[in-house]
């Protein structure tokens, strides 16, 4: 899964981009909103708002912010409808994507993700017809200066983690894998364990991936990247085997 995490570290670098423009803050809040309207507003008894509340946190979303994110989703204070949409499309080369959405207005959403599509070689796929292809996973990463990649593993595996990794040029960083019902009890032991953690949520990810060409591995990533410049997209997912070859690629033409 290095691929999966040499692209995280591309796609943090612009989160912090787009916390300079608010985008992200938009983003997390609504994840808040709507775990707190599913499970209420006790993040001790809410584990999606928990969730929710820790990437906030990560971007520095400021309390009142949050709080004020939570009481929307309680009804305690006004505000529009959220709803969450999972849509599946192609890309070039038949590439297979899965793309999260939370919005309030769910037919301009669609209608975004269709044009960014559309102008990029893609398309909508039918429901069901790539989402096969894909689990979805807790995925955790911490950092810091003296980490001890025996200690995290053994912490991680007892609290039922699949498979644990260091991050390629990221110094001090450790991302966790672990079955989407283990989130919890991973989450419980990093903290326990007094680990610093910067990334907590449920990721797709693909059984198979596929491998393309460059200027079709580079073509989908930018389609990628221009999916996750929507303001209601909150993630996507795709089974395109990414190596450091195309990664280097991508970073020179960026």
């Amino acid at each position: 899964m290095s691929g999966h995490s040499k692209w995280s570290t591309i796609k943090r670098k612009k989160g912090a981009e787009d916390a300079k423009r608010g985008k992200i803050f938009t983003r997390v809040g609504r994840d808040v909103t709507i775990a707190a309207r599913e499970g209420g507003g006790d993040e001790n008894s809410n584990a999606k708002l928990k969730l929710a509340i820790l990437k906030a946190k990560s971007v520095n979303m400021p309390r009142e912010n949050i709080e004020r994110a939570i009481k929307k989703g309680t009804g305690e204070l006004e505000g529009g409808s959220v709803d969450e949409f999972t849509w599946e499309g192609y890309g070039t080369g038949g590439i297979a994507f899965i793309i999260e959405v939370m919005t309030d207005n769910k037919n301009r959403s669609l209608a975004e993700v269709k044009a960014v599509l559309n102008r990029n070689g893609g398309r909508m796929a039918e429901s069901g017809s790539v989402s096969w292809q894909f689990k979805q996973q807790a995925y955790f990463e911490i950092t810091g200066d003296k980490l001890n990649f025996d200690d995290v593993f053994m912490v991680a595996a007892e609290a039922g983690a699949d498979d644990v990794e260091e991050i390629g040029d990221e110094e001090g960083t450790i991302a966790i894998y672990g079955p989407r019902e283990a989130f919890a009890a991973i989450e419980t032991a990093l903290t326990d364990a007094k680990y610093t953690i910067e990334t907590a949520e449920l990721r797709w990810f693909a059984d198979t991936e596929s491998e393309q060409s460059i200027d079709t591995a580079l073509s989908n990533l930018r389609l990628m990247r221009k999916l996750e410049d929507l303001d209601d997209v909150q993630s996507v997912a795709s089974n395109l085997a990414i190596n450091e070859e195309i990664i280097e690629a991508y970073e020179e033409e960026a």
